[in-house]
């Protein structure tokens, strides 16, 4: 097959030329000259990861449960996904002419058909026939793109025996996605994945399923801020009590976008084209000017690793290849990839910042995965629009409150201090309670001096997907900043209390949200006999953010407001008082203090860890104490 740009340089050159924005770079018609620290950034990561992942690869020919698979180092269970691997490794083996990569690719191809292939052309996500189906759309694509661009690489054989593979697992994509028969992430990505391995084999059949997918998906956005949204069981049914639909920021910005923006471009979908920029631009203000995402609110945050989603492709696709209608979303790429970079340790990505430090083992899911958008970006590179960091993130200069409608989820902004605060309450699942940020909590807190400081969690960390997801190691403790009660033994808060209300001003300096909330269990039901009503007011100033909690009711209980605070434990705490604390980071001392004295949750050792977003952190625990119905908490960089 004669090797070719799926995304053709005349559609990206053409794409911004309809679309009513100005200032669109139209450089990618004459080549330009790319950020050459981004390619470099990227081919030397790709290299990293792909020698990390040979590393983990089992070579064990007696036993072909486990020959060719990747290892990981932090579960019990081999990945079924890992024969994603395989384009990354064909694409360096041509880059490099190293034999390795490609005995790499046969190997993981290997275990797949001997372990997770089924009959139906379908690939298992574990060795289990029964087990979810709908992970072939992913492997299909990686196949795809590894026979389209590298395949020259294999012998006639092998390449032939992929080839009609490719062609199965594409019959069984054909045959059983619609665009709501599961999360929107399964027939959204499948959008580009039915007509890039339509062009492979050669099924038209295939091409026009895809663009089939593709008009439906055009009815998934948010009506005002223009979200993908379909991340709940099924896509297009039950909306929450507020009428809000399901969105989670981790799987549409590192994986329903990506093929979306993919396949637009390549088929030059105007109509869609509009949709994905607005969509982008939206999805753009949630990130951090670290690189890091914020899906604090999302309704699968359970898998939120600060840097994007456990078991995702990576953001950098889409973003980059859009760079010419906005710059800031090469920004994007570029910030996003240099955080993977900095959470990446002997060749593997690890699930947060905050793992390297405190010696959690990677999943090496995390970086089969992420390998990939590089690859496709490499793959492209000739036919991109200049992707580089010289154009501040909406985050970087934002200031005053941005309240999302579609969400009821607030972003506040004020001198280098960054927030988020939601009262969000679409579920993924309406049996199960799995809770993101809502109820007026405090989902997130950063400073641009010193980083994050505030990150959710679950509110009780669980195995919603036991199969892509790391136990919990150690003691459970939320890092939800949140108003909480125990009475007889039953955990009462506000992130429970789903129907809560945030109201927000911008007067006069400060930044005022406050949060009408109260003390609910897990059931929904508010507590008794103390009280359960409370007012939360997060007050922002270009020097401090105050935290100011009070009820009008009869606090007869042990009643907190919990303040976990993001620190690596190589960061030196000191005790000034009983009511104030500092925190030593490299860049900045914080303050922290209130008007009754600061404790720490009991925890094991110095810390507390969470998988998500994957952080350490120190739970200060704040009590009203007799005759004090209000509580003040200050935050101070310096």
């Amino acid at each position: 097959m004669k090797r070719r740009n799926f995304i053709q340089l005349s559609t990206l050159a053409g794409v911004g030329l309809s679309l009513p924005m100005s200032g669109l770079l139209n450089a990618c018609a004459e080549h330009p000259e790319h950020s050459l620290e981004f390619k470099n950034l990227i081919s030397s990561l790709l290299k990293d990861w792909s020698d990390g992942m040979l590393k983990v690869q089992i070579n064990n020919p007696s036993n072909i449960d486990e020959h060719g698979a990747l290892g990981c180092p932090s579960c019990t269970h081999i990945h079924g996904r890992c024969m994603d691997a395989v384009y990354p490794f064909l694409y360096m083996a041509d880059k490099t002419g190293d034999e390795k990569y490609v005995e790499g690719a046969k190997l993981v191809m290997l275990w797949a058909e001997n372990n997770v292939s089924q009959d139906n052309g379908a690939w298992t996500v574990i060795k289990n026939p029964k087990s979810w189906k709908g992970i072939t759309i992913f492997g299909a694509i990686a196949l795809a793109e590894a026979l389209h661009y590298h395949g020259h690489v294999l012998d006639e054989v092998t390449r032939t025996a992929w080839t009609k593979r490719l062609e199965k697992a594409g019959q069984y994509i054909y045959y059983t996605f619609t665009i709501d028969f599961t999360n929107i992430n399964y027939p959204g990505t499948a959008v580009y994945g039915l007509d890039l391995v339509g062009d492979v084999v050669k099924r038209d059949d295939f091409k026009a399923k895809s663009k089939e997918l593709a008009e439906q998906v055009k009815a998934y956005f948010t009506p005002n801020e223009g979200l993908l949204f379909g991340e709940c069981k099924k896509s297009s049914s039950k909306l929450s009590e507020k009428g809000f639909h399901g969105v989670d920021l981790g799987y549409n910005v590192e994986e329903t976008l990506n093929s979306l923006v993919m396949y637009a471009l390549k088929k030059n979908d105007k109509e869609l084209l509009e949709i994905l920029t607005k969509s982008l631009n939206s999805h753009l203000e949630f990130m951090l000017p670290d690189g890091g995402w914020d899906n604090s609110w999302g309704n699968r945050m359970y898998k939120w690793t600060y840097w994007g989603s456990r078991t995702c492709d990576g953001s950098q696709p889409a973003f980059g290849m859009m760079s010419h209608i906005n710059p800031a979303f090469g920004t994007a790429a570029v910030k996003n990839t240099e955080l993977l970079q900095r959470c990446t340790a002997d060749g593997l990505i690890h699930g947060g910042p905050g793992f390297i430090e405190a010696g959690i083992p990677p999943c090496v899911h995390h970086t089969f995965t992420h390998a990939k958008p590089l690859a496709a970006l490499l793959d492209h590179w000739d036919h991109l629009p200049e992707i580089n960091s010289s154009t501040s993130l909406p985050r970087m200069t934002a200031d005053g409150v941005k309240h999302f409608k579609d969400l009821d989820v607030f972003l506040f902004a004020r001198g280098d201090w960054r927030g988020t605060v939601s009262a969000y309450d679409a579920e993924y699942h309406y049996e199960y309670d799995y809770r993101q940020a809502s109820g007026g909590a405090l989902g997130l807190l950063y400073h641009n001096k010193v980083g994050l400081l505030c990150a959710a969690s679950m509110a009780e960390y669980a195995l919603v997907e036991k199969n892509n997801q790391q136990p919990q190691p150690g003691k459970d403790i939320c890092l939800t900043p949140r108003v909480e009660v125990y009475k007889e033994d039953v955990w009462y808060t506000n992130l429970y209390d789903l129907p809560a209300t945030i109201t927000s001003k911008d007067e006069n300096g400060p930044i005022e949200l406050l949060a009408e909330v109260k003390l609910k269990n897990v059931g929904r039901e508010e507590v008794t006999e103390t009280a359960s009503d409370f007012d939360i007011t997060y007050k922002c100033s270009a020097d401090i953010t105050q935290i100011k909690v009070s009820s009008k009711q009869d606090i007869t209980e042990p009643t907190a407001f919990v303040l976990p605070i993001v620190s690596p434990n190589t960061e030196v705490v000191t005790k000034i008082s009983d009511r104030e604390i500092t925190i030593e980071k490299p860049d900045g001392l914080v303050t922290i203090n209130a008007n009754v004295p600061l404790k720490i949750k009991d925890i094991e050792g110095a810390r507390t860890f969470n998988m998500v977003p994957g952080v350490e952190a120190i739970p200060f625990e704040i009590f009203f104490e007799k005759d004090v119905n209000e509580l003040l908490i200050s935050i101070a960089v310096s």
